[in-house]
């Protein structure tokens, strides 16, 4: 390789990866693990009078979080309360105007939890295409002119509590988890044409009477990289487990989660951490492993544990998890399992937590964002209200703005230019 080339690799790579670290192209942010790049400067404070650049009015409630790709938006949004029309709606990321929206038309029943409305799956995008997940109306993928480039038809993905899992964009690939319910598996679709790649069934189950016949997963699956391979790391009720991105062979699989899995993996070179919801328990285990690594773990949570449904962040040597049940946020150190602190915040969390600027973002249901630092000593910096507004979306932070989905409106907070 002559230097000059070299020095052409090497360019485009910084200019592609400067491209990526300016957008949230998928549910965990730029990097699957709900870190943002370090030169970002979110605002720190804001309120219904302080620092909003602009909010729209939306057709209805929902879960999703919206990813941005430099100048556009794009939120899926239920347009009726049964489910019958999905929509994805494309916006101007500086006025919030919208520019398109793709309907589909979905006419059978699907069940869900009135907390939990259709629609709720992030998109992801590479920049070129959007895929975005309607549960049981199928996978779809779009130009950014809204032109329907694919569908892939998943068949009724049905549950009492409804889906949420997201679709996340490795190379040439979408993984997704389609389930939970009696039907539940993990496919690989090919991101130019939506052809199927592979597909892993995974064990599922009817929602029972009790609470200990209930089960299943709605985490979105992580992908982590290190210096060796590529991984597909995702959590199902009692497992963990990775798959190799090009045939969905599994590598290893970690045994000793709950029946209900909320929360993705939060993934590192270092190490996995997944937090089970409904008191499950919490497991943390190294990625480097071949095989049932179960006697490998480094640690699991015995004791009867918070509801979890939004994910956590891994900075440094800490894990920190927002809890649903009570509003809570609690400090681990990753390697021992030790809880550093838990901190009663406010309402229950369904947002994942945000690491920017050395703070943790969190919204919780009445729409309250919470900053705190990002430390082993609890510190609180910041808590900004919405007038009340329901949420249960993730924080999307982008250069210097933070964009939150209500059930009424999406909010673009952002300090003034001087």
């Amino acid at each position: 390789m002559t230097l000059r080339y070299a020095m052409f690799i090497a360019v485009n790579f910084v200019c592609a990866l400067a491209v990526s670290q300016a957008n949230w192209p998928s549910f965990r942010g730029p990097y699957g693990n709900g870190h943002v790049p370090d030169y970002v400067r979110p605002p720190l404070r804001w309120s219904v009078k302080e620092n909003v650049a602009w909010k729209v009015e939306l057709p209805g409630p929902g879960n999703a979080t919206p990813v941005v790709w430099q100048e556009r938006i794009f939120l899926p949004q239920a347009l009726d309360a049964d489910g019958h029309q999905r929509a994805l709606l494309c916006l101007d990321r500086n006025t919030g105007k919208e520019l398109w929206r793709q309907v589909v038309h979905y006419p059978d029943k699907e069940p869900t939890h009135r907390d939990n409305p259709y629609c709720s799956a992030t998109p992801a995008t590479d920049g070129q295409r959007v895929v975005v997940s309607f549960g049981s109306a199928g996978v779809y993928c779009y130009d950014f002119a809204g032109k329907l480039l694919w569908r892939y038809d998943t068949g009724k993905i049905h549950q009492i509590w409804g889906n949420a899992a997201s679709p996340v964009i490795h190379d040439d690939r979408v993984f997704l988890n389609c389930g939970p319910g009696e039907r539940t598996f993990l496919v690989a679709l090919r991101l130019t044409d939506g052809k199927e790649m592979w597909k892993v069934d995974i064990p599922g189950g009817k929602y029972g009477e009790k609470p200990s016949d209930w089960l299943g997963s709605w985490a979105t699956p992580a992908i982590l990289k290190t210096a060796g391979r590529a991984l597909v790391i995702a959590a199902w009720p009692d497992f963990l487990a990775a798959y190799e991105p090009r045939t969905g062979k599994e590598v290893w699989r970690c045994e000793g989660l709950g029946k209900l899995v909320y929360t993705s993996p939060v993934v590192s070179p270092e190490v996995v951490v997944v937090s089970c919801g409904y008191g499950g328990p919490a497991l943390a285990v190294r990625p480097e492993a071949q095989g049932n690594i179960t006697a490998n773990r480094l640690w699991r949570t015995e004791q009867r544990n918070p509801q979890r449904i939004g994910s956590g962040v891994l900075v440094g040597d800490y894990f920190f998890q927002p809890n649903a049940s009570p509003g809570s946020l609690h400090c681990i150190e990753w390697r021992s399992g030790k809880v550093m602190w838990t901190e009663r915040l406010g309402e229950p969390f369904w947002g994942s937590a945000v690491y920017a600027a050395g703070r943790l973002y969190m919204t919780d249901k009445r729409g309250v964002t919470y900053v705190v630092a990002a430390s082993p000593k609890f510190e609180l910096l910041a808590k900004n209200e919405l007038d009340g507004e329901t949420t249960h979306a993730t924080p999307v932070i982008v250069d210097d703005l933070v964009l939150i989905r209500t059930w009424k409106h999406l909010w673009c907070l952002r300090e003034p230019k001087r």
